[in-house]
């Protein structure tokens, strides 16, 4: 069921502003400078790496200053950017809201908002955890209690809206709906997790309309689905598997134009509390990386010709939570363990499957008068200009050089201290997006997205 463009639960509201701390402005982009957007969750490739270049970080570390700050209510989306917009994804007094933001200034473009009655049953935020997808001038967001959204980018105007949870009859899961949409041809792919088996589902992007559906009765899961090819045909990945008894789940390959399963491969811990969460990786032609933290860990999968998954090797130690791991050549790089005490980088050949190094990221400092040992515990990582920005889920921004010859910590600096720091930052035209989940423990303030300048000039 389309909804219209009526209804006063679903208007654009406007405020005075007040959220937003203005403290310098951007520096003039350096002559050649490579820019890019950051259209959707994980970048403009999907895959948590950018070739933003010119940027101020180095062997020597990180040269950075804030731009802007503004505050926001629960979630941990991450914010969209592309040109002139930034779009924001949040919930505040039992609304999700849609803003966009100028990029280079925090300053509001349109703001929208719709009801959201939401509580995490484990005592998380009760925002949403997928983020928003630009799409030429649409975006696209779906939220915490599955509703689909469409708007106009550059008016925030409703083009349509649907509401799964009703229609598909689809249960809250663990941490209610969190899989981000994917954009593939004219479609908007979602893990959708329905009742009567409407596993994944494609939406027409301008109008709404249910293009396909997958049955399966794997479910929703908190991965992202992931574009790529095998043996030169173009698929798309979902790693789906939520809450269900016993737990089910998998990678379903499926025909992006028609929604046909190519391969299914189970691949899902035995607990009952459990979830699948990681992204599929692709990993040179034929082979895609699977990694859960609960039980069955990691496995790097090839597939035949006739799409038939065969497992390369399995890694159970290599066991991701969320973050998304990133291929550099030969070499996967991932954060690995299931509780922030004892998690590890770690560096995988992905043919072989040999462990080259597994270690802890951990530092000194001094904070709110204490010393303090720090660590990136379950953080996530970003790749540019052949160094990785790594931040930690207590609000510790890392620039990070990784090989196959080690790991060398090349500076720290502690942006906040504020547990649930789970969202991958930003990188757009030089300025390092950073999303602050939850209250700062050294300055009391509440949840908000930072703006830094890293811009070379």
């Amino acid at each position: 069921m389309l909804f219209p463009l009526f209804g006063l639960l679903f208007i654009s509201y406007a405020d005075n502003d007040q959220r937003l701390i203005i403290h310098s402005v951007p520096g003039e982009l350096s002559e050649g400078a490579r820019t890019q957007d950051w259209p959707r969750f994980n970048g403009p490739y999907d895959d948590a790496t950018t070739n933003e270049s010119n940027l101020s970080i180095g062997p020597n570390g990180i040269n950075f200053s804030k731009v802007w700050e503004l505050s926001k209510g629960e979630g941990y989306s991450s914010p969209a950017i592309t040109e002139d917009y930034l779009i924001l994804f949040h919930l505040q007094n039992n609304h999700e809201i849609i803003e966009a933001r100028s990029p280079y200034s925090g300053e509001k473009i349109w703001s929208y908002k719709y009801p959201a009655n939401y509580r995490d049953r484990y005592g998380y935020s009760n925002g949403p955890r997928s983020s928003p997808v630009i799409w030429k001038n649409r975006v696209y967001t779906h939220g915490v209690t599955a509703w689909l959204t469409c708007l106009d980018l550059i008016t925030g105007k409703l083009i349509w809206k649907r509401d799964l949870k009703k229609e598909y009859e689809i249960p809250d899961y663990f941490f209610g709906k969190g899989s981000n949409p994917i954009i593939s041809g004219n479609s908007l792919i979602v893990n959708t997790g329905g009742k009567k088996g409407e596993c994944v589902v494609a939406f027409d992007l301008n109008t709404g309309a249910t293009k396909w559906i997958t049955k399966d009765e794997w479910g929703a899961s908190y991965s992202s689905p992931v574009n790529t090819k095998i043996n030169e045909k173009e698929v798309c990945l979902i790693f789906t598997g939520g809450e269900s008894r016993p737990p089910r789940g998998g990678l379903l390959v499926v025909d992006p134009k028609n929604g046909k399963k190519l391969a299914r491969f189970p691949w899902r811990s035995s607990t009952y509390e459990s979830a699948n969460a990681v992204p599929p990786i692709p990993v040179k032609n034929n082979m895609i990386f699977l990694s859960e933290c609960y039980e069955k860990g990691g496995v790097m999968l090839s597939f035949d010709a006739e799409f038939k998954p065969q497992i390369k090797w399995h890694k159970p130690e290599l066991n991701i939570h969320w973050m998304t791991p990133i291929v550099v050549g030969d070499y996967l790089y991932g954060i690995a363990g299931r509780h922030q005490r004892g998690a590890e980088l770690f560096c995988v050949n992905v043919d072989s499957g040999e462990i080259i190094w597994r270690d802890r990221v951990s530092w000194e400092t001094k904070l709110m008068n204490r010393d303090l040992n720090l660590e990136l515990f379950r953080g996530s990582i970003l790749y540019t200009q052949k160094y990785f920005m790594g931040l930690s889920e207590l609000g510790s921004l890392t620039l990070l050089e990784l090989t196959p010859q080690g790991l060398a910590l090349l500076d720290h600096k502690q942006l906040f201290f504020a547990p649930g720091t789970w969202t991958l930052p930003a990188i757009s035209k030089g300025l390092l997006y950073v999303m602050q989940n939850e209250t700062d423990r050294s300055t009391s303030k509440g949840p908000r997205i930072l703006c830094y300048d890293l811009r070379q000039n």
